[in-house]
């Protein structure tokens, strides 16, 4: 039997196109094999987000050739869909593939294979001008047991000017509503997913260019409809996306969980006019005060850049306090990394490597502080988790999460594993993680 791995890196959307890729290829035959593993094809599924991220990429590939000499190395996604030249040079790298075609990704590969065609290229779809219509994908099988993401959008017209992903995966397009309860369903009925995520590139565009505003909160509400299915949380979304109605929603609903993840990226007005971003700081407070005083309990978490160009110690600072003015129950740090072909490659005055790595530190001690003061908030409460199929390192014992995204560590009997199960948060084990009792 034919082999093939994959090694995935970057975003839930990169995560939930490889678990398709990977049904793709078990239909045709194939044996999914450990990305530590002899296989003889790997698939590694590239981010190009930061510097890092494309260095990475390019690791990993060379890796999978040493590990068999013989196998096929495949580079997909956003890496070789921005970097066509570079990527192609690498010559450890037999094929490539941007970000469009991953859905016929076997036949492609097979016919380059039996072919006499050197080109590296898999599918002449490297022009993401050209991206018109979502392409359908879907899966089947699950490395998780309980939860599931769900690609419902693709592409960004957003352009921020640190962003190379516009250029990677093309305009705004948003996956047709009954693929997606379709599927969802099938999920549920077959492989006992009981949490789903919902995500996309720009997910709170989700059927915006149908000029349909409220297109994401009607499928939500649809989606809770299929029996069986426990939670619906959502990905990264923008805080100027987050309407009345889908605030209700959350508030109303119990399956769709009391969870936003809203992108800051800085807290100062300059840096993020700088930035392109779509609001000023004062506009993200006065959002974030009306959510809280709607839904109290509504965990906020965010992503934040540290060392954009321009970015002095005034900035910086002012996006300390701000972050911890907000009280973010979690936060993502990313050093500023330039990407060619974006508006802040050529930035200046540049912020220096060791200044970038020194504030991070600050932020990444405050994020400490920030979940462990959100987590304690809930100490003494009963709350529902999903137990899953999987333990802590350190502990033993198995985790889940709360609806507001605490995780918590029970020891549950074998008969409450992969199920709903009510909990009383007892005490704080960590800054990111509370003991909780089965009740």
């Amino acid at each position: 039997m034919k082999s093939v791995a994959f090694y995935t890196l970057g975003c839930k959307v990169n995560h939930y196109e490889t678990e398709a890729m990977m049904d793709k290829f078990i239909e045709k035959g194939y044996e999914i094999k450990n990305y530590d593993d002899i296989a003889d094809l790997y698939v590694i599924n590239s981010c190009t987000v930061t510097t890092q991220a494309a260095s990475k990429s390019r690791k990993y590939a060379r890796r999978a050739k040493r590990r068999n000499e013989d196998a096929k190395v495949i580079m997909v996604g956003c890496y070789p869909q921005v970097d066509e030249d570079e990527v192609s040079q690498i010559e450890e790298i037999d094929y490539i593939m941007g970000t469009s075609g991953k859905s016929n990704i076997v036949e492609l590969v097979e016919e380059k294979i039996s072919g006499k065609n050197k080109n590296k290229l898999l599918k002449d779809n490297l022009n993401y001008g050209k991206f018109s219509e979502f392409e359908e994908m879907s899966i089947k099988d699950l490395s998780e047991t309980t939860r599931a993401y769900i690609k419902i959008q693709e592409g960004c017209n957003q352009f921020c000017s640190y962003c190379i992903i516009p250029y990677a995966r093309g305009k705004m397009r948003s996956r047709d509503k009954n693929n997606i309860i379709n599927e969802v369903t099938k999920l549920i009925n077959q492989k006992g997913v009981k949490e789903i995520v919902l995500t996309g590139i720009h997910l709170g565009a989700y059927g915006i260019e149908n000029n349909d505003k409220y297109a994401l909160v009607n499928l939500i509400e649809e989606l809770s409809e299929i029996k069986g299915l426990k939670r619906i949380r959502l990905s990264s979304i923008e805080v100027t996306e987050v309407n009345d109605r889908l605030l209700n929603l959350i508030k109303q609903n119990e399956k769709v969980c009391p969870h936003l993840h809203l992108p800051l990226q800085s807290g100062s007005n300059k840096i993020l006019d700088k930035m392109n971003r779509p609001y000023t700081k004062e506009e993200f407070r006065e959002k974030v005060n009306k959510f809280r005083e709607e839904i109290p309990h509504l965990a906020i978490t965010t992503d934040v850049i540290v060392g954009f160009p321009g970015e002095t110690i005034k900035e910086f600072r002012e996006t300390y306090d701000f972050i911890k003015e907000i009280g973010f129950s979690r936060l993502h740090v990313f050093p500023f990394s330039r990407r060619k072909n974006t508006p802040a490659y050529d930035m200046k005055p540049r912020v220096r490597g060791d200044i970038k790595s020194k504030n991070a530190g600050r932020l990444r001690k405050l994020n400490k502080k920030l979940m462990s003061q959100f987590n304690r908030k809930f100490l003494g409460e009963s709350k529902n988790i999903i137990i899953e199929d999987n333990k802590d390192n350190e502990t033993g014992l198995y985790t889940g999460y709360t609806d507001n995204y605490i995780k918590v560590l029970v020891d549950p009997k074998e008969d409450e594993i992969e199920k709903l199960k009510n909990v009383k948060l007892i005490k704080c084990h960590n800054y990111e993680s509370l003991r909780g009792k089965i009740l």
